[in-house]
């Protein structure tokens, strides 16, 4: 049996969702919380192998409650079950360790389904929050490639565009040539290119020197 524990300041939302799962032969309905200070006794008293919780409720919101359980009882698997989409709820949510995120439009067989897969391991997320997740890695994903440098990589490239060796930028900077090479070679490999003549033009025209 997969023990659940339903947070919702609904009472017939409860009902309704509590009376489908309960009538499923792996499904057990084994406490119920109108808030989220409630919602955090209950779970650390019973242990349940999914949370479907709830996220603006009085007292304490879900976002709020599932930071607090995830940092008494990290295993805990806890599914987000709410009428919200903005993205001052998914994000927070997930962040404060949320593994699921399902919509309270969802039919009660998709919110037993979700309650069965996230057992399992897998996380299942509403296709909008699929949606704004993807398009919040391509904006993270945007930067320019130098980007990615760190300080002494950039300084090394710099010193790269003079036309330095090796040799002389280890001089120069007080360090060993064996760390002058794996800095060059990280650059290499971040500005994806082949050699130290294609990192210099790159340089230039991205305007990092004059």
């Amino acid at each position: 049996m997969i023990r659940v524990l339903f947070v919702d300041d609904h009472e017939m939302v409860r009902i309704g969702v509590t009376s489908y799962l309960t009538a499923q032969p792996d499904i057990q309905v084994v406490a119920e919380a109108d808030d989220g200070s409630t919602a955090i006794d209950l779970a650390l008293e019973h242990k349940p192998d999914i949370i479907l919780m709830d996220l603006v409720m009085k007292e304490m919101d879900g976002i709020e409650a599932t930071r607090r359980i995830i940092e008494r009882w990290p295993e805990a698997k806890i599914i987000i079950v709410t009428s919200f989409l903005d993205d001052d709820k998914v994000y927070p949510a997930l962040e404060a360790g949320a593994t699921s995120y399902m919509l309270k439009t969802s039919k009660a067989s998709e919110i037993a389904d979700a309650v069965r897969a996230t057992y399992e391991g897998q996380t299942v997320l509403e296709p909008e929050v699929t949606g704004k997740m993807m398009l919040k890695m391509r904006g993270r994903n945007t930067s320019l490639p130098h980007e990615e440098l760190t300080n002494r990589e950039m300084e090394i490239l710099l010193l790269m565009t003079e036309g330095k060796t090796n040799q002389e930028i280890a001089d120069e900077l007080f360090i060993a040539l064996k760390t002058v090479k794996t800095h060059v070679s990280n650059i290499l490999g971040k500005l994806d290119v082949a050699d130290r003549t294609q990192a210099v033009i790159y340089a230039f025209k991205h305007a990092l020197v004059e």
